[in-house]
């Protein structure tokens, strides 16, 4: 199964992959919006380096969620 069509699935199936995903998407609109600045203060530069490890946290989390679905097969 390729990684888009177990993506898909997991996000119909696995209640936790779906939440994760959702709060990376939440977490990529306010990095867009902040990324959009010509100009950040200290704190918005705190904020965006603390959004970026979150989105990679989030990230590395539904890929092992995707890789112990796949076991599960």
């Amino acid at each position: 199964m390729r990684e888009k069509e177990l993506k898909e699935l997991m996000l119909k199936e696995n209640e936790e992959f779906k939440k994760a995903n959702k709060l990376h998407q939440q977490y990529d609109k306010k990095l867009e919006k902040l990324e959009a600045k010509s100009f950040l203060t200290e704190e918005e530069k705190r904020e965006v380096v603390e959004l970026k490890k979150k989105k990679l946290a989030l990230k590395d989390k539904m890929y092992y969620l995707m890789i112990e679905y796949k076991k599960s097969l």
